[in-house]
């Protein structure tokens, strides 16, 4: 795995390289299996190229639905098998035999009745002395018999002969909706209705039912059921592992194929619709042949999608490399885009290998990763990389032409939608717009198919769910690249300009003159940005925070100082160099403290970069002389603005700072000295660093022009003016 430090590295071509070999491989190791047809076909539409013939014999593959309902089919058709228990039924009147010899010869011996009773003890108590009573004579029953508890018994024996002889089943499968059974003697099934047989429950019922016929009393009839009931056993066993087996066997006797194409058989013809028969032929003979390459195709086959794959990629790497050489020359934004490319890859795979009949390919979320890079970086960004991630899912899916135009509609008006974003709730705006691209996308090529109304409204309820979903994952997704990336989106930066945040908060209550000094700024570089094509909210967001270590000695610097006495009048030069320096270093902590991001913490050193601070390196040489002073003494740390933001702030710094101490702010004045401080920080190498241009520079000087002259017009003086300003109340028949 990469690691993110290196990845940092902003022009190792190796990693670059490996990152785009990383992603290509894994790519093509997604590629669907068999030979590439020219296009994707689909039911309802018509076959453009030459007829299709086959070169060999080949299977056709039956519909994954079709499939199904046979393997059901044959599952259905198999009977659960039962095997019968050796001996059962005689096993069953001898066991009753004898137990009615021992229990009378019981109650006639001298045996403790309580004795007899647990040596019995499934008969009931009642049940138990109820025997007991009618073979002592205590109980009265008339039968023609005088030995009355035989004749009992022998009920009990005929009614148990005649359930043992329909045969007793242990279970019924819960599965099964059979109305016959097979009972299996050896090799051989006999199939009979289970009507024929009883279950435990129902062979009770029947002895209840006979039971209730004969003329005994109701006690005595529960006793006789009582005795009879310990001997009800099932005679036939249900076997879970043979019926399973039989199950096994009945689908593996499921073919997978309906027919056979023969050799120069016509799969189909130029101009022919294609049908569901058809697509299946098509489809089957992809894959045959894909089965029969030998080892050279399949290396040129692989040589093939490499080139397929790449080709692709190396159109988003020259657009980066000409109009995006920030993002080319960052691996660490490389490594992003590689990752949203290979994750929508990764899930167009999945979805090849589900096989169910639904249309999937509309929960492939290319819109979220639309949304997602556009945010991140810019909306021709995103639409680039949109075309780029259609092409390679529309690849993975067959060339699917309808899918890759789909799905670019979709994204396309995914990444407008969040273009302007200002807040992250503006993220589920684009529902509406995705859901409009795919239900019109659905509609267009169903129609064109004569797709049934049914299908169009499953593909639109499924392209809903993408719509619903993609907002809400670009929503988290963006919160994990924000912080595992450490990117500043807009996003960020808006939320950043908030007042309420705690350091701007701080700073506009310790250091009243450097936040309205801060936010005049803020307007200033916001204006130039627009002007140059740099980013004004990182500009405006930037130079809100520039400053912000004068609030930890804010009477430090002249603009917080609200009576005359200033600090530096009592101090040595080199003191007050090292007071001013040590702002930068407790902003860059403050900073670091509030989680700020990089992009704005450069704003603090660099809007200083090795500038001189001329102020006291004049009065260092009039204390000193100038042949004593070293002016690098006296110059700031850097570095210097390395980017379009920080170097306009570092130059609207200056201007505004100087026009603010102007006493005549005539218009000439006020352009001479925005040019002179211009001109200054060029010829000290201040803006080396910086992508600006000449062309830049000329229009920020026009933006700062507008922007300051309009702030310190000319304005009419009130009637009695210098009175007021004199005075601290002005009596009231003088107003």
């Amino acid at each position: 795995m990469i690691e993110l430090e290196k990845l940092k590295e902003k022009d190792s071509g190796k990693i670059k390289f490996f990152i785009g070999l990383f992603t290509v491989l894994l790519i093509i190791f997604m590629f669907p299996k068999g030979e590439s047809i020219e296009s994707e076909v689909s039911i309802g539409s018509i076959w453009t190229q030459n007829d299709l013939i086959a070169d060999f014999s080949f299977p056709v593959k039956k519909d994954l639905s079709v499939y199904n309902d046979d393997i059901k089919r044959m599952e259905s058709g198999v009977y659960p098998i039962y095997l019968e228990v050796k001996n059962a039924r005689r096993e069953a009147i001898r066991k009753l035999r004898n137990y009615n010899k021992w229990f009378t010869a019981s109650l006639d011996s001298n045996l403790n009745n309580d004795t007899s009773y647990i040596n019995n003890s499934f008969l009931t108590r009642s049940s138990f002395n109820l025997f007991k009573g009618i073979r002592k004579k205590e109980i009265n029953v008339s039968f023609d018999n005088t030995n009355t508890l035989n004749q009992l018994f022998l009920i009990v024996q005929t009614i148990l002969n005649d359930i043992n002889s329909r045969g007793i089943i242990n279970e019924i499968p819960p599965k099964a909706n059979k109305d016959s059974i097979a009972v299996r003697k050896k090799s051989y099934d006999r199939i009979i209705p289970l009507k024929r047989f009883y279950s435990v429950n129902t062979s009770r019922n029947y002895a209840l039912e006979r039971l209730s016929k004969i003329q005994l009393p109701e006690e005595i009839k529960n006793a006789l059921f009582d005795y009879l009931n310990n001997f009800i056993t099932p005679t036939l066993l249900y076997q879970v592992k043979l019926t399973e087996k039989e199950i096994d066997q009945a689908r593996s006797n499921v073919s997978l194929y309906s027919n056979i194409v023969n050799e120069n058989e016509r799969i189909v013809g130029t101009h022919d619709r294609i049908t569901k028969e058809v697509k299946a032929k098509i489809d089957s003979y992809r894959d045959a042949k894909g089965e029969m390459l030998s080892t050279d195709k399949i290396i040129l086959q692989f040589i093939g999608k490499f080139l397929h794959i790449s080709l692709i990629i190396v159109l988003l790497i020259i657009y980066l490399l000409l109009f995006r050489k920030k993002i080319f020359y960052d691996n660490q934004k490389i490594f992003l885009l590689s990752i949203n490319l290979i994750f929508l890859s990764f899930i167009t795979f999945l979805v090849n290998k589900i096989s169910i009949n639904a249309p999937l390919q509309f929960l492939i979320f290319i819109p979220a990763a639309s949304m997602l890079i556009t945010i991140v970086f810019d909306s021709r960004v995103g639409f680039y990389t949109t075309v780029i991630l259609a092409l390679i899912t529309g690849a993975l899916r067959g060339n699917d032409y309808s899918f890759m135009a789909t799905h670019l509609f979709a994204g396309g008006l995914a990444v407008y939608t969040v273009r302007d974003i200002k807040n992250r709730t503006q993220i589920f705006r684009s529902f509406q717009f995705i859901l409009i691209a795919y239900i019109t996308s659905i509609l267009a090529f169903g129609f064109e198919r004569f797709a049934s109304w049914e299908t169009l409204f499953v593909e639109s309820a499924f392209a809903g769910t993408n719509a619903l979903i993609s907002p809400v994952l670009t929503y988290g997704l963006l919160i994990f690249f924000e912080r595992f990336f450490n990117i500043t989106t807009d996003l960020t930066l808006l939320e950043l300009s908030n007042y309420d945040r705690p350091l701007l908060k701080e700073l506009a209550s310790k250091t009243p003159g450097t936040f309205s000094h801060s936010m005049t700024i803020g307007t200033l570089v916001e204006t130039a940005s627009e002007k140059i094509g740099a980013n004004p909210l990182l500009a405006r967001v930037g130079a809100y925070y520039h400053d912000i270590g004068k609030t930890i000695s804010p009477q430090t610097f002249v603009e917080n100082q609200i009576n005359d006495d200033n600090i530096h009048e009592s101090i040595s030069p080199e003191e007050s160099v090292a007071l001013i320096l040590k702002h930068v270093d407790e902003g860059i902590n403050l900073a670091k403290e509030d989680g700020l991001p990089q992009e704005i913490k450069d704003f603090i050193p660099m809007h200083h970069g090795t500038m001189v601070m001329s102020y006291f390196y004049e009065k260092a040489k009039k204390l000193y002389g100038e042949e004593k002073v070293d002016i690098n003494n006296y110059r700031y740390k850097g570095p210097k603005p390395n980017t379009k933001e920080t170097a306009i702030l570092m130059l609207a710094d200056g201007c505004e700072s100087a026009v603010r101490s102007m006493k005549d702010l005539e218009k000439g004045k006020i352009e001479n000295l925005i040019d002179s401080l211009i001109e200054a920080r060029i010829n000290d190498d201040q803006l080396n660093e910086s992508p600006l241009t000449f062309s830049d520079i000329a229009l920020i000087k026009e933006s700062f022009k507008n922007v300051l002259i309009g702030q310190h017009h000319r304005r009419i003086r009130y009637p009695k003016q210098d009175q007021m300003e004199n005075s601290k109340v002005v009596e009231k028949d003088e107003q």
